[in-house]
């Protein structure tokens, strides 16, 4: 609790400073972070709030069954809360406080697999939502006939990247393909990578990319079917010619919005490039690279012949595949977190 509190300290400090709010953006992510510290250090108060007032209740209780009983449920609910609160302690990585960058890349599987992407986007937007997280799809590439090709969010939450990154690998689907006139099954792939945003952290190494090592394009955002949802070029793809690596954004109809949230993600990858090339690997951090097809899967969601969703690091089973498609994956998270920890 001392930690954190002195960590409130220093933030305030900085929105004290004169010059606070000449970066608006980074201005926001300071009190982001401000009111999550505020918000952890709330609840642990108020629990312990709690705690004193329940031991105030025993010595009053003396025999008294209706107080027993409200003592009983609110010790009940107190362990629920503790519990979740509990489990951020496992959350202890360096970045796990972070905001997140996600990523879902449709792979083997054609069609299908398109599909695929976009029910996993569905499944996460869903659990986003469980969480209380606040997220915005930075760039869209919709498939020809159905589905998506690659989606990129960012998401915004205390202990957003901590949660996600678990998440990092192939994702299997099996069931009866719609798009078979055979009614044949069908296996489909799709890759989901997360990255922490490292905005903060990487702005003394990669912040000031030369501008010749930058290749800016805009274009027009486009939905389903290639219908223009905007008539000026307001999407932008930045490449760094370097490494070759890419990003895009057009979840805002601000050009200049774009290009900035297009580059913070860009400045992220490329801090992890550099952690790769001195670590030689990015288990810490994003898990390994793995091809998006068969046998590099971490979890599989089975349709057909029967119903079941199997995560393969943890062994983790749920019958219930609907209510995890609509995103009801804490336990598939949860327990990936608990075998990082041990």
């Amino acid at each position: 609790m001392a930690r954190l509190k002195a960590e409130i300290v220093g933030l305030e400090a900085q929105t004290e400073e004169p010059n606070f709010w000449s970066n608006s953006q980074e201005a926001a992510l300071v009190q982001k972070k401000l009111s999550d510290l505020r918000e952890e250090v709330n609840l642990w108060e108020e629990m312990k709030h709690e705690i004193e007032q329940l031991l105030e209740l025993v010595k009053e209780a003396q025999g008294d069954s209706e107080i027993k009983k409200d003592i009983e449920k609110r010790v009940e609910q107190l362990q629920t809360k503790y519990d979740e609160e509990e489990f951020r302690l496992f959350l202890s990585g360096e970045y796990d406080k972070n905001n997140a960058f996600l990523t879902i890349i449709a792979g083997a599987g054609g069609l299908d697999a398109q599909d695929w992407a976009e029910m996993l986007l569905r499944m996460y937007k869903r659990y986003f939502e469980r969480k209380g997280y606040e997220y915005e799809v930075q760039n869209i590439s919709y498939g020809e006939d159905k589905g998506i090709k690659e989606a990129s969010l960012e998401v915004r939450g205390l202990y957003s990247y901590g949660f996600l990154k678990g998440e990092a690998g192939v994702h299997r689907l099996v069931r009866i393909s719609p798009y078979s006139a055979q009614k044949l099954r069908h296996t489909s792939f799709a890759a989901v990578d997360v990255i922490p945003h490292l905005d903060k952290i990487v702005r003394q190494s990669v912040d000031e990319i030369p501008d010749e090592d930058l290749r800016v394009d805009t274009y027009r955002s486009s939905g389903p079917g290639g219908q223009n949802v905007n008539r000026r070029e307001t999407a932008v793809r930045i490449t760094h010619i370097p490494s070759g690596m890419f990003v895009a954004s057009q979840g805002e109809r601000s050009q200049a919005v774009n290009r900035e949230r297009a580059l913070s993600l860009l400045r992220s990858r490329l801090y992890m490039l550099k952690i790769k090339k001195r670590k030689e690997t990015l288990k810490e951090l994003k898990g390994e690279d793995m091809a998006i097809e068969w046998g590099s899967q971490i979890r599989s969601y089975i349709l057909h012949p029967y119903k079941m969703v199997k995560d393969h690091r943890t062994g983790v089973e749920v019958s219930d595949v609907g209510a995890v498609l609509d995103g009801d994956i804490d336990i598939f998270i949860d327990e990936e977190i608990k075998k990082l920890k041990y």
